[in-house]
């Protein structure tokens, strides 16, 4: 991947590789293995609390796949597939919420919709996803957060209207570049007059909390259009904006373009796309931060002024999730698990039909079972992800020992890199700018030695 840049001098390059990988759960989906004997869900989630649970749908389905994806999502489906889906995933809900039983009350205190890309259902399928969440698995759409993804094409008039009718509170929409020369080049099929159109549609729509996609390190992007994204972005007021480093993965459209350099020339060519994608980062970070945003982790900033996103008594590194539909993941206490997983087309298809053919939804397949080291290891990732920090004494209440002590080695190293706030209050282990610059870097050097090697042997597929 080659990138242009707006300066002759390029800064010396990095002490380590900044984008190794986006951490966004852990352990990573191909660190999951088929179950030699599939569980059965009711035995799971007999022993797990069940009073503030997180609920994902999620929709396989998108119009365009675009060059930087890698997301377990297929081009186009016939109405007959999405109805098909959709009954499996009715089918799904309702073998999860009888494995849930009623021996103590079951809430839910955030929902999602994900994929793909979920408004790529009509509007009348997004009332039928949105029944699914309330009548088979209980939630209360209008008394939680309910995040839903939409990109430029899909997010109608009518589909807004029916997720802000059932109670959307955020919408978030993959725009990733305004200048449509970088969108072209990203290979995301989209004009920046629909991109404008979308966002007015969601405005009118009254849902609160905008969430606005942002990538860089496109090829040809500079500093300044960046900066032509950024204040495009800027401009609807929205309430979070992400900001993604682009990464070439395999299988996927932009890494079948790539070019074919010698070890050297890609060595050269990989250290100048970290610097740039380092520099756009500090760019972007500082435009934000200028304009009345917090940062909340590397990647997402919000407003200042904003509501509150989220739920208060939820807690990703300790609580439950539910997912439905075969993209998503579902974790216990002691089993993360899931469906296949693929990247090719034909290969996602092939699980599509398999999970729309499934009548049996109540043993979990696909997973990795969870012991105290790596529940240890997820508590310590994701919350040092988090600008916040981790609070010591909420490690130590948790499992009765301290992070620095079980992981001394790791954090002696951020130390050392200059990752680790010495200015944080006394409890608290919180990353420092460049330490959150280099999240990327920081959240695979926690991976434990089992689940690299679990993912070096994944079959990419």
């Amino acid at each position: 991947m080659t990138t242009a840049t707006t300066s002759n001098s390029a800064p010396a390059p990095p002490a380590v590789r900044p984008y190794e990988s986006y951490v966004y759960a852990y352990p990573h989906k191909t660190a999951y293995r088929p179950l030699p004997a599939p569980p059965p869900l009711r035995e799971l989630w007999a022993a797990e609390p069940r009073n503030a649970l997180s609920l994902y749908l999620h929709i396989p389905f998108c119009e365009v796949r675009c060059g930087f994806c890698n997301l377990f999502t297929r081009i186009g489906a016939p109405e007959e597939l999405t109805t098909r889906y959709l009954d499996a995933l009715d089918r799904q809900a309702v073998a999860v919420r009888d494995a849930l039983g009623d021996d103590e009350p079951v809430r839910f205190a955030a929902a999602a919709f994900g994929g793909g890309t979920p408004t790529f259902l009509t509007a009348g399928e997004l009332e039928r996803l949105c029944g699914i969440a309330e009548k088979r698995m209980g939630a209360d759409l209008l008394a939680v957060p309910l995040s839903v993804e939409t990109s430029p094409s899909t997010a109608t008039a009518d589909r807004l209207a029916v997720l802000a009718d059932r109670g959307t509170t955020r919408i978030s929409i993959g725009v990733q570049s305004f200048v449509d020369e970088e969108a072209r080049a990203a290979v995301r099929p989209q004009r920046r007059a629909e991109v404008e159109g979308a966002l007015g549609r969601i405005r009118d729509a009254r849902i609160p909390v905008l969430n606005i996609d942002l990538i860089y390190g496109i090829d040809g992007q500079t500093e300044r259009t960046w900066l032509t994204s950024l204040n495009a972005a800027l401009a609807w007021e929205p309430e979070e904006l992400y900001l993604y480093p682009l990464y070439v993965r395999p299988l996927t459209g932009l890494h079948r373009l790539g070019g074919k350099a010698g070890p050297e020339a890609e060595a050269r060519e990989q250290a100048a796309w970290d610097e740039q994608r380092l520099r756009l980062y500090a760019v972007g970070r500082d435009h934000l931060l200028a304009r009345g945003y917090e940062q909340v982790s590397m990647r997402m900033f919000r407003r200042a002024d904003a509501p509150q996103e989220g739920p208060e008594d939820y807690a990703c590194q300790t609580d439950g999730m539910i997912g439905l539909g075969c993209g998503a993941r579902s974790y216990t206490s002691a089993l993360h698990y899931s469906f296949d997983y693929a990247v090719d087309m034909r290969e996602i298809r092939n699980i599509i039909d398999d999970f729309t053919a499934t009548e049996d939804f109540s043993r979990a397949q696909v997973g990795r079972y969870v012991d105290t080291a790596e529940a240890r290891r997820r508590h310590l990732l994701q919350s040092l992800l988090q600008a916040a920090g981790l609070p010591v004494d909420d490690y130590r209440a948790r499992f009765g020992t301290d992070p620095r002590e079980d992981f001394p080695a790791e954090l002696e190293r951020f130390a050392a890199l200059g990752w680790l706030d010495t200015r944080a209050p006394e409890g608290l282990l919180r990353l420092s700018p460049p330490g959150l610059a280099h999240s990327d870097a920081l959240g695979p050097a926690l991976f434990s030695p089992g689940v690299r090697a679990a993912m070096a042997a994944y079959e990419r597929k």
